[in-house]
This record gives structure tokens, C-alpha cells and sequence, in this order.
């Protein structure tokens, strides 16, 4: 009789058992959802401060700018500062604009050393990046504050250092330009299973080819005739663009026609925007606007500080194209991009916002309304367009290279 009670027991004991393993795991499926929650929150909140970020940067540019042309009239009470100068020269115009870009460069660095190798959501330097408005606007102001206090010797280094740091920008936006063309090649031209899709792609790839030829024949109409450097520039543009289409529809190569065409539409938008930036060019060009020079040249000052803030924002937040480690699954608690490198790119976008306020030349002073004009412009530009070829060129071929490097090393292993 006592066997069947204890085989009763044991039965009620497991049953127990299964409901308490049961009730366990059922409690990470109940706290998943409030933790899913909180992580949609915090990554709405990370995507929403990028904008934030951005809106700063504009307004930094307008504060350059304002600085530079008017500040000497609207800002009288900064004559008397001794870093300032005889007259507060050195807190406007070029110096001015310096000062002003310092003071965004470290609020920017600040936000990169604060924030860099934040991982993870719940991160407390995650908090910092989204939120905390209040005490980095403070910090803001103190940046922007300081460096009106520096000496004009100090500000004239930084000039320096800010040349170099706005040449690694163009670096840095050169090659997110190129990681863009591959991810639009990727998605137009695919392996020939969809042919609505190849002909779509093909359809891009023959506007892209006519918008650079036509691209081609305007510059040379508008800025080739008696200019043998601008003639040398559009020359070695056109060539440049038909070593592209040759070198990509190699059967070797084979990467198609729709990358190619869009590489060689920002280069001819780079030479382009180089022979436009020449000094005589503007003259001539101001001279025959007449009565209509103030509202275009306002206009087009205006788009080119927009075009500056939306190159530094879609350069941040593009923080793949600069990872070793490519197609890192992201995990749900992961941030949803690198505030370091986000923020490193902002630092470096406010070197290179003063540099087109100042032309790249550090002792001259700029006309009003005028951006990123002068023979330094036009070779920074031309420059630009030529490494950008280079790079192109080398990501189309360097497969090719490399699988003849291969071969060549085991032929030579196996005659050995």
C-alpha cells in the first residue's frame, strides 16, 4: 500500500516541479516586453538627437558667417578686448570666423571623447549623447566663449591645424560618397534575376552617362575659352570619365555601367564647382549679372551652407563606411550608429566650414555674400576630383590584382 502513495508523491513532486519551470520561463517572455520598450525608446531618442546635432552645426555656420561680415558693426562691445586687437580686427572677418569655428571644434571634440565606444543602449554615455540639453548648451557657450579670450596667435595655429583637418573631411565624405555609389550599384544592378530591375539600372546608368557628358560640354562652353588651365582641367575630367566607363566594363572588372556613371557625375560636378571657384570666373560671372548679382549671389551663399551641413550630417551618420569590420550583426541593444565617429566628423566639418568662409587662405580678408572662392578653392577642388578617380579606380582593379597575386603564388608553389 505505501508503494502507490510514493509513487504519488514523486508525481505530484515533478507536476510541481514542471509548473515552477514553467512559471520561470515564462517570466523573461513577461520582462522582455517592457525591456524591448525601453530600447525603442532610447534608439528613437538617439536617431531624433542627430537632427539636434545638425541644427547646431547650422546655426554655428550662420554665427560664422554673421561674424565675418557684420560682426564688426553690430559688435562694437568686442573692441575692447585685448585678444581682439586695435579695433577688434581680430575677432572678425577671417579671425573671427576662426573663433568661431574653434569654439564648435571643441564642443564637437568634447562630444567625441565623451561618447567614443559607446555600445550598447543602456549605456549611460548613450544618455549623455540623447539627452542632457541643458548642460551642453552651457557647454556650447562656453565653447564658443573661450576662444574670443585667445590670443590672435593661438587662433592663427589652429588656422593651420584646420586646413589639415578639413582636407582629412573630404577624405572622410570622399569615401562615403564611394560607399554610397557601391550600395546604389548594388541595389539597381543586381545578379540578372530581375530584369525590371536590371533595367531600371540600366536606364540610371545612361541618364547618369548623359548628365556627365552634357556636364562636360557646359563646362567647356561657359569656362574653356582662353583659359588653357580650365581647357586642362576639362580635358583631363573627359578622360578621366572614359578610362571609368572602360576600366568598369572590362570583362575582367565587369562591375557595370551604373557606378561608373555616377563617379563620373561627381566628378564633373567637382570640376565644375573648381573652375567656378577661380577668382576671375566670379568676377566675370558678377559683372554679367548686373542688377541681379545681390539676389543670386545671396541665394547661392545660402545653398552652399546648407550643402555644407547636409555633407557633414550624411558624412556622421554614416559611420559604416568607416568601420574595419564590415556587416557586425547589430544587436537589439546595440546603438544604432557610432556617436564617436559622428561626432569626430562634426569636429572635423567645423574646420572645414572655415576654411570655405575663408577661402583656404588665412591672410586675406572675404568679400560679403562670397563662399569658397580663390585659387586655393579651385586646387583643394580639382585635387578632390583627382583622388577620387584614384580610389575608384583602385576599388575596381585591386580584385583583379589581388586574384593575380594568388594565382602567381601557387604556381610558384606548386613548380616548387
Amino acid at each position: 500500500m505505501s508503494e502507490p502513495v510514493g509513487v504519488a508523491n514523486t508525481t505530484v513532486d515533478v507536476a510541481a516541479l514542471d509548473l515552477e519551470i514553467d512559471h520561470r520561463r515564462d517570466e523573461p517572455l513577461r520582462s522582455s516586453e517592457p525591456k524591448n520598450t525601453a530600447f525603442s525608446d532610447e534608439r528613437k531618442k538617439s536617431l531624433g538627437a542627430r537632427y539636434y546635432y545638425g541644427i547646431i552645426f547650422l546655426l554655428m555656420n550662420l554665427v560664422a558667417w554673421f561674424v565675418r561680415d557684420y560682426g564688426q558693426k553690430v559688435l562694437p562691445e568686442l573692441h575692447y578686448l585685448k585678444s581682439c586687437g586695435s579695433g577688434g580686427i581680430a575677432c572678425f572677418q577671417t579671425m573671427g570666423v576662426l573663433r568661431v569655428s574653434l569654439g564648435c571644434f571643441m564642443f564637437f571634440f568634447l562630444m567625441f571623447l565623451t561618447t567614443l565606444n559607446t555600445r550598447k543602449l543602456h549605456d549611460v554615455r548613450n544618455i549623455w549623447h540623447s539627452g542632457c540639453w541643458v548642460v551642453k548648451f552651457f557647454i556650447l557657450m562656453g565653447s564658443m566663449t573661450a576662444p574670443i579670450l585667445f590670443p590672435s596667435n593661438l587662433i592663427h595655429l589652429y588656422g593651420e591645424f584646420a586646413r589639415v583637418g578639413a582636407g582629412i573631411f573630404l577624405v572622410l565624405q570622399l569615401i562615403s560618397v564611394i560607399q554610397f555609389i557601391a550600395w546604389w550599384n548594388n541595389h539597381w544592378m543586381p545578379d540578372g534575376e530581375s530584369k525590371q530591375s536590371c533595367s531600371i539600372g540600366l536606364v540610371m546608368s545612361t541618364i547618369f552617362y548623359v548628365a556627365s557628358v552634357g556636364g562636360i560640354i557646359m563646362v567647356w562652353k561657359f569656362y574653356a575659352s582662353g583659359q588653357s588651365l580650365n581647357i586642362f582641367f576639362i580635358t583631363w575630367t573627359g578622360i578621366l570619365l572614359v578610362v571609368m566607363l572602360v576600366v568598369s566594363l572590362h570583362s575582367k572588372v565587369n562591375r557595370g555601367l551604373l557606378s561608373s556613371g555616377i563617379m563620373g557625375s561627381y566628378i564633373v560636378f567637382l570640376c565644375w564647382s573648381a573652375v567656378r571657384s577661380e577668382p576671375a570666373i566670379q568676377n566675370s560671372n558678377m559683372q554679367k549679372q548686373g542688377s541681379h548679382h545681390d539676389w543670386l549671389t545671396v541665394l547661392s551663399f545660402l545653398i552652399a551652407i546648407f550643402a555644407i551641413v547636409i555633407a557633414t550630417f550624411s558624412t556622421g551618420i554614416d559611420s559604416e563606411s568607416f568601420q574595419f569590420r564590415k556587416g557586425e550583426v547589430q544587436l537589439e541593444d546595440d546603438v544604432p550608429y557610432k556617436y564617436g565617429v559622428f561626432h569626430l566628423v562634426f569636429s572635423l566639418g567645423a574646420m572645414y566650414f572655415a576654411m570655405l568662409f575663408i577661402c583656404w587662405n588665412l591672410e586675406h580678408t572675404t568679400r560679403k555674400w562670397i563662399i569658397d572662392v580663390g585659387w586655393a578653392s579651385t586646387w583643394v577642388k580639382i585635387i578632390n576630383e583627382w583622388l577620387a578617380a584614384t580610389i575608384y579606380l583602385w576599388i575596381l582593379i585591386s580584385p583583379v590584382v589581388r586574384q593575380a597575386k594568388v594565382m602567381d603564388h601557387e604556381e610558384a608553389r606548386e613548380n616548387s
